[in-house]
């Protein structure tokens, strides 16, 4: 329980900080997607059981704030969690790049179907690519820049919960 806490406390961190700089990127009307920064961590790292509940978990506090039918995030991260953890012994762990291009490949995968998911709604939905597209590419150039700092803060809330040994152990 202990794992499945931690990696969900660094899930809601991750969801807060995405928040806050939503918030200040509201003014260009820019909005950040982080799905795949959510699942990968511990789809490729961690043990089925505790990652996808920590998921879970953190899909539920997304569903809470997003005006989407809820469960909509936790039911698009379970997925993708059990998609990443049947390929996860294919993927070297330990190379940052590899991680980022994980991240970015879910995170594309992600959005494109939120996006067709909800684009039904809007009234004039040709209209909307131009923004989606933007709003991609720059959620993918962020999540590009923070991965291997967040990677680094779950690997290092484990450790700091006494879940996890350190590599070099």
């Amino acid at each position: 329980m202990r794992r499945t806490f931690t990696l969900f406390a660094t899930l809601v961190l991750l969801w807060t900080v995405l928040a806050q700089v939503n918030h200040a990127l509201a003014a260009w009307r820019i909005y950040l997607f982080g799905g795949g920064l959510f699942v990968a961590f511990t789809a490729l790292t961690q043990p089925r059981r505790s990652g996808f509940a920590a998921i879970v978990l953190g899909g539920l506090v997304c569903d809470a704030n997003t005006p989407v039918a809820f469960g909509t995030h936790t039911l698009l991260f379970a997925a993708a969690h059990l998609t990443l953890f049947h390929v996860h012994e294919r993927v070297p762990r330990d190379d940052n790049l590899t991680a980022i291009a994980v991240v970015l490949l879910t995170n594309l995968a992600l959005f494109l179907v939120f996006s067709f998911l909800q684009i039904h709604d809007s009234p004039a939905p040709a209209a909307m690519w131009p923004r989606l597209i933007t709003d991609l590419l720059c959620s993918q150039v962020f999540l590009a820049l923070i991965t291997p700092w967040f990677f680094a803060l779950q690997a290092r809330a484990l450790l700091l919960a006494r879940v996890d040994r350190p590599n070099y152990a």
